[in-house]
């Protein structure tokens, strides 16, 4: 599902701003209790808390690619919470779900197309896909001053050829493809979401450049960061754009 690893104990430590923005999305969800919610890449468990809070005669599946991020879940949710290594591309489940939920996931997987199909043939007819993930636009400042920095030497050549993994859709295009998928109605937008992380420095090499510091031998990891954080203002303001999601299958 991903080209990227990610570090689930750190992930947890600095993610309340990803846990702010799920939340949100998970307040668009109309929940009665007792339905079955599949929460489709769950990290590191923060956003699912609140999800299974909200069920108390219901279920939460909760999948992610990243076996360090469903470790770190387990240990926020515990032993008993259904945590399950996936791939959404591939996600079979025993029976159809009434809801699926999505947070921060999307933009890391290129085959929208593939995913929306797999996504409406988890979810029972009438189920809801609440979601929001990188939209169009995204991050485009930051990410600007992280190229500069890529471009120059000693990092230059470990950038040759690279194609970054990350895919922030338009609306309009989601929206088509979630009709073709066999969603019977979606609404589609984009929201300027800026953030000022707690901790921008690991915040940045964890989360929004994560793929960037991975491309780089261990030596040049820290003075990479170095040099972009030279590069940003302070306080370092993340220019997220997100793309919301709500469709009915």
């Amino acid at each position: 599902m991903t080209a990227r690893e990610w570090d689930g104990a750190s992930y947890d430590r600095i993610s309340q701003t990803m846990e702010r923005m799920g939340l949100r999305v998970l307040d668009r969800l109309e929940l009665a209790g007792d339905e079955t919610v599949l929460d489709a890449g769950c990290g590191s468990g923060r956003v699912t808390q609140a999800l299974i809070e909200r069920l108390p005669r219901g279920r939460v599946i909760a999948v992610d690619s990243s076996e360090s991020m469903i470790a770190s879940a387990r240990e926020r949710l515990g032993a008993d919470a259904d945590l399950r290594v996936a791939d959404l591309l591939e996600l079979e489940l025993e029976a159809p779900v009434d809801a699926i939920l999505s947070t921060a996931t999307f933009h890391w997987i290129s085959d929208h197309e593939r995913l929306f199909g797999r996504l409406a043939g988890l979810l029972r007819p009438g189920g809801r896909l609440a979601a929001q993930c990188g939209g169009e636009g995204n991050i485009e400042r930051l990410r600007g001053r992280a190229r500069a920095v890529t471009a120059r030497a000693p990092y230059e050549v470990h950038f040759r050829e690279w194609a970054p993994p990350w895919h922030y859709a338009a609306p309009g295009a989601t929206r088509t493809l979630l009709l073709a998928a066999g969603f019977a109605d979606a609404r589609c937008w984009l929201e300027p979401a800026p953030a000022t992380p707690e901790k921008p420095r690991e915040y940045l090499s964890t989360i929004v450049l994560g793929p960037h510091v991975q491309r780089l031998p261990a030596d040049l990891r820290g003075p990479f960061m170095d040099e972009v954080m030279a590069e940003l203002p302070s306080p370092v303001t993340v220019d997220y754009v997100r793309l919301n999601i709500d469709a009915v299958a």
